[in-house]
């Protein structure tokens, strides 16, 4: 884990997301970054997100308010109102934001890292505030992170140039360079944006690849990892959790994501129909989203598949940790390729006799390393035969594979991924 002699060095830390409560593996990073912060003694913590009713009034799919954990004292969240009347026919949201962001740096006292998490439309919100701020002459105390998910390159940038509107994309680019230090969440994630660079490079002649190849660097998404390894060390509290909801420890084959079509939850249905499992455990599905209606129904028509959209933050690990199998059989879609697999890591590090059931999707490989067992994307004939060879392992077998894969889930732990982010910022703001 990097040790951070100059901690001291940077006294505030300000990260603009999407946060809680959207279902969103990013938006609970951006949470295990603040966490992580306060624990190393920050001064100032704040994460900027949205009004509520905004993010009600979105398509988004949101948490239930009373499922979310208190965040620790020393964590402030920020949800600006939207600035200007009528008369201003967008951006309103984006100004508010950004005159806080301004309004932050100049109260905050020392040096700040500013990140963002999702580059549209946060990059444009931190850069605007950050160069209005330096113009000022006051921000050489300011260090800037943009982070690119999956949704900035496969939705916006790769929607963009397939539909020939090539300065969007040169607009998102330029903007993800102009942060100090610009992150990918993995290896592919990255190796999406060099190729997004390139073809922008190819219709209008810039420079992009080089600066992107050599200036990116990667990040993987921060988890806490501890409140997960210490689950082992509660069977009381699992079984009171499992209890409550009807659940007996490994009685189940489990998923939890965002249920949309690229999480392939209708392909896990589908294989459930006639996997050995069936008859001798439950199949639930955890989480919300566009899909959610469509596969109640689907699992309406089976008595042993049940939808929670209700699953809270203290429960998650729990049933994790409880499951005889968990299962994300994640394809490629237009508007969403998994770029890493926050909750595959997560699964992992909860620990129990449970296997991840997943594909090689994207980013995925990255954070399972291998410690799963994998079925082609799509193919739901494949899905089956995975959930057969779970049905077919030795206990024995069953630990060991969890046991390697929690071994190298840990390298993805909060403290460690902002201790690196924070030996970066102060090299940087002490060179200025």
């Amino acid at each position: 884990m990097p040790f951070i002699s100059q901690e001291a060095a940077v006294q505030n830390a300000v990260f603009l997301v999407r946060a809680d409560p959207i279902i969103c593996g990013h938006s609970t990073e951006a949470r295990n970054l603040a966490e992580a912060a306060v624990a190393m003694g920050m001064e100032n913590v704040h994460i900027v997100s949205y009004p509520l009713d905004t993010l009600k009034a979105s398509s988004l799919p949101l948490k239930p308010l009373d499922t979310i954990s208190p965040y620790s004292a020393g964590i402030t969240i920020d949800r600006p109102q939207p600035m200007g009347d009528y008369k201003v026919l967008d951006g309103r949201l984006a100004l508010g934001i950004g005159g806080h962001l301004v309004d932050l740096m100049n109260k905050l006292p020392g040096r700040t890292m500013l990140m963002d998490l999702y580059l549209v439309p946060h990059g444009l919100m931190v850069m605007q505030a950050v160069n209005s701020f330096r113009m000022a002459g006051t921000g050489s105390s300011v260090f800037t992170v943009g982070e690119a998910v999956g949704s900035d390159i496969t939705n916006v940038v790769g929607n963009a140039l397939a539909q020939g509107r090539i300065g969007a994309a040169q607009i998102v680019l330029s903007n993800y360079l102009e942060h100090d230090h610009p992150v990918a969440v993995s290896r592919f994630t990255k190796d999406l944006i060099i190729d997004a660079g390139r073809q922008v490079d190819e219709h209008l002649g810039t420079s992009f690849t080089g600066q992107l190849e050599s200036r990116v660097g990667i990040s993987y998404p921060a988890i806490d990892t501890q409140s997960y390894v210490e689950i082992e060390d509660q069977p009381e509290l699992v079984e009171s959790i499992l209890e409550d909801r009807g659940l007996e420890r490994d009685g189940y084959v489990m998923f939890l994501s965002r249920i949309a079509p690229a999480k392939g939850v209708d392909d896990l249905i589908a294989a459930w129909k006639d996997c050995k499992l069936r008859g001798k455990k439950k199949l639930i599905i955890c989480g919300n989203g566009p899909s959610k209606d469509k596969i109640k129904k689907m699992a309406a028509e089976f008595g042993d598949v049940i939808v929670l959209d209700n699953v809270s933050d203290s429960e998650k690990g729990a049933l994790m940790h409880g499951c005889y199998a968990w299962c994300l059989p994640s394809k490629p879609k237009t508007e969403f390729v998994e770029t890493f697999g926050i909750a595959v890591a997560e699964k992992m590090l909860a620990g129990g006799l449970g296997p991840v059931i997943t594909t090689r999707t994207g980013g995925i490989p990255e954070a399972s390393g291998g410690h799963c067992l994998e079925h082609v994307a799509g193919d739901v004939e494949g899905l089956r035969a995975c959930l057969d060879q779970v049905a077919d392992m030795s206990e024995d077998d069953r630990a060991r594979l969890s046991a390697d894969a929690r071994n190298f889930a840990l390298r993805f732990d909060r403290t460690e991924i902002l201790g690196t982010l924070l030996d970066r910022a102060v090299s940087r703001i002490e060179a200025a």
